[in-house]
């Protein structure tokens, strides 16, 4: 059967103020009514049901997305003692589930995408899955560049392994890195490169085959682990198991040297809001192109994101190109060219013990 593993285990410091450690990116309310992660769910409900859904997520966060998501019970939650990036999150997935059903088809999702519209996306999901059972594929979605964009990894595609309908699906020639911006404008028009979305499906034994040929250490690690699944040491176990765990990420350890590795092509809308800037791709803009969220003013003030999360007011007057961001407790103000390096002000916060409190 088919499972969903939802990765959630970040911390969206790019996100910061409202994105803080017990209350991170993906339990905020940034593009609707839902937290981020609720709408990852139900995004994909009528495809894979609840139940056989699965949240990679830190102890952090664990009593809070329980709270927010109370349709979640503590059995579709995988609680990791540290981060460890996506491998660990993926492997340790891989190794739940075979134990529920070794048969079972994993979707990996990301907990922060937008993604529209969603019939695209399960029509994707579909064709994804089936490959997926009929042979040893490792499969990721690659969405067609809409722009020349610097901040996302590109896979450039090479020939056409099958088509189903309208949904085309290549081997892979090369994974690439964040471009430049020239770069990133060559990719954009040569029509040969896809962004590379972080969205994978794949059946639990080819990717445990994938990682015991790719990365033995932590293959040897993960079985061990396996032994005590579903018994009183699990959690002693886990512990120990991510202490020795190598962090690096699925597309590093196993995508970018396997040969079995496909892509679907997918047009359609999708972001991983990575950054406040994101919210210039999403909402809506008011005459002088402002994003603006809550109670907030601008006079003649441009291209300028207002994000109100308190009481009060913020009232912008006579700016441009400017993040404004009000908490209860922190006022953030930022040029958008200088948006991206507000983990480095984070770090500067945490050797300070009279700020590591706002972290």
């Amino acid at each position: 059967m088919n499972y969903a593993v939802i990765l959630a285990g970040g911390r969206g410091e790019r996100f910061w103020p409202l994105s803080r450690t017990q209350h991170p990116k993906q339990l905020l309310h940034l593009i609707s009514k839902k937290t981020m992660l609720q709408e990852t769910i139900d995004r994909i409900k009528g495809f894979i049901p609840v139940e056989r859904t699965k949240v990679v997520t830190g102890e952090n966060i664990r009593k809070a997305i329980l709270r927010q998501v109370d349709y979640l019970k503590p059995e579709n939650l995988i609680v990791e003692p540290a981060m460890k990036n996506t491998c660990a999150a993926v492997g340790v997935a891989a190794i739940h589930l075979r134990k529920t059903d070794p048969d079972a088809t994993m979707v990996v999702l990301s907990s922060d995408h937008v993604i529209k519209p969603q019939e695209k996306l399960l029509k994707i999901l579909e064709v994804g899955t089936k490959l997926a059972k009929e042979g040893e594929h490792l499969i990721t979605i690659g969405i067609t560049p809409t722009r020349a964009e610097t901040a996302y990894g590109y896979i450039e595609f090479a020939d056409l392994h099958e088509s189903f309908d309208d949904i085309p699906v290549y081997s892979i020639k090369e994974f690439k890195e964040k471009p430049s911006r020239i770069v990133a404008q060559q990719y954009y028009y040569d029509r040969k490169h896809l962004w590379n979305s972080g969205m994978f499906i794949w059946s639990v034994s080819t990717i445990l085959e994938a990682l015991k040929k790719h990365m033995p250490d932590m293959y040897a690690e993960l079985e061990n682990y396996s032994k005590h699944v579903d018994t009183q040491n699990e959690d002693a176990a886990k512990e120990e198991l991510y202490q020795s765990m190598e962090s690096i990420s699925i597309d590093f350890a196993v995508l970018e040297k396997a040969d079995n590795a496909l892509v679907i092509k997918g047009d359609m809308v999708w972001d991983d809001v990575g950054s406040w800037l994101a919210l210039d791709r999403i909402k809506e803009k008011d005459k002088g192109h402002n994003v603006i969220v809550g109670m907030g003013r601008a006079m003649n003030t441009f291209e300028t994101t207002i994000v109100n999360d308190s009481d009060g007011i913020i009232a912008a007057l006579g700016v441009s190109d400017l993040v404004i961001v009000k908490t209860d407790d922190i006022v953030f103000v930022a040029h958008k060219t200088k948006v991206q390096d507000v983990r480095e002000l984070l770090a500067e916060f945490s050797r300070d013990k009279e700020l590591e409190k706002y972290i």
